[in-house]
């Protein structure tokens, strides 16, 4: 069965990055991943889009890695892929954005991918 996919908002082409060390991860444990970033490039053979138009299809959990500040411009994106979840990493919080989520009836945690994967809470 193919799990659902994770759109990972802030993708990174650079290894030590914590967003592509999510992809890196969310790829082994067998998941479908989306990738947004502010330039193209690859991830493990994975095209990162710069584009929110070249995002299509079910979305079923964001994991951000941009600060609130440049998050606010994807706001409205995310709430129009009716995800189930948005996931808050470590340094992304943002109370506001938060509300708006659940608002909509979309989970909001303040969690860390990494930490979900390894412990089997993913």
């Amino acid at each position: 069965m193919k799990k659902p996919t994770t759109l990972i908002l802030g993708a990174s082409s650079k290894p030590e990055r914590y967003a592509y060390m999510a992809a890196e991860r969310l790829l082994a444990h067998g998941h479908t991943i989306k990738l947004l970033g502010a330039k193209k490039d690859k991830v493990l053979g994975h095209e990162i889009s710069n584009e929110k138009s070249e995002i299509n299809g079910s979305i079923d959990t964001v994991t951000m890695y941009l600060s609130p500040k440049n998050a606010s411009l994807y706001h409205d994106f995310i709430i129009s892929l009716k995800p189930k979840r948005v996931i808050f990493n470590p340094g992304t919080e943002d109370d506001l954005f938060k509300e708006k989520l659940e608002k909509e009836n979309i989970e909001a945690l303040e969690a860390c991918t990494l930490v979900m994967l390894g412990t089997g809470q993913y």
